[in-house]
C-alpha cells in the first residue's frame, strides 16, 4: 500500500465512522471534524479550517460540502470523492435502517422518550459547533466581539441572520482601517 493509498483510506475510515456517530447533520460534526483533521491528523490549520468553513457554508450545495473539502485538499480528487462518500454511504444505510425501526417502534412506550431527547442534543450539538468554529477563526478582541454580538443578536432577535453578518463585515472593514486587525 502506497503512501498516498494509506491516506485515501485513513480519509474515508475517519468520515465514514463519522458518519455513523453524526447526529443532526453536518453542522453538529463541525468539532469533531475540526479535532480530526486539525488537532488529531495535522490535514488543515485553523486557519485552512475556518476558510474552508466558510466556504462550504456560503456555497450552494449540501452542508456537508466541508467533509469534500478537507478530501480535496489532503488528497485532491480522488481524496474529495473517498471522503464525500465515506460520509454519505454509511450514515444513508443506516437512516434506511432507522427507517424501517421506526415504523416496527414508534407504538412502544420508550419510543416517545428517545424521540423527545433527540432535539436538544442535536441542539447542542450545533452550539458546539459554533464554539469550535469560532475560536478556529478568531484571533483578537475585535473578532472576539463581532462573535459575541453576533450570537447575541442572532438568539434574541427574530430579524434575518443577514443583518449580523453584514454587521461583522462592516465592523471588519473599519477595524482594518484603523489598523486593529
Amino acid at each position: 500500500m502506497t503512501q498516498d493509498d494509506a491516506i485515501i483510506l485513513k480519509l474515508a475510515m475517519t468520515f465514514g465512522a463519522l458518519s455513523l456517530v453524526s447526529v443532526g447533520g453536518a453542522p453538529a460534526m463541525m468539532p469533531e471534524i475540526h479535532r480530526l483533521t486539525v488537532e488529531l491528523h495535522g490535514w488543515l490549520t485553523n486557519a485552512e479550517f475556518a476558510r474552508d468553513f466558510a466556504i462550504s457554508q456560503t456555497a450552494p450545495g449540501p452542508n456537508f460540502m466541508m467533509i469534500s473539502l478537507v478530501g480535496w485538499r489532503v488528497a485532491g480528487m480522488v481524496g474529495l470523492l473517498a471522503a464525500t462518500l465515506a460520509a454519505i454511504i454509511p450514515s444513508s444505510i443506516l437512516a434506511i435502517i432507522v427507517g424501517r425501526l421506526y415504523t416496527r417502534f414508534s407504538l412502544m412506550a420508550w419510543f416517545p422518550v428517545v424521540k423527545a431527547a433527540l432535539p436538544p442534543i442535536v441542539l447542542g450539538l450545533i452550539v458546539a459547533s459554533g464554539v469550535v468554529t469560532a475560536r478556529a477563526a478568531v484571533s483578537g478582541v475585535v473578532g472576539f466581539l463581532v462573535v459575541i454580538g453576533s450570537a447575541t443578536f442572532v438568539a434574541l432577535s427574530r430579524r434575518n441572520p443577514l443583518y449580523a453578518i453584514a454587521g461583522g463585515v462592516i465592523v471588519g472593514i473599519l477595524a482594518g482601517r484603523l489598523g486593529l486587525i
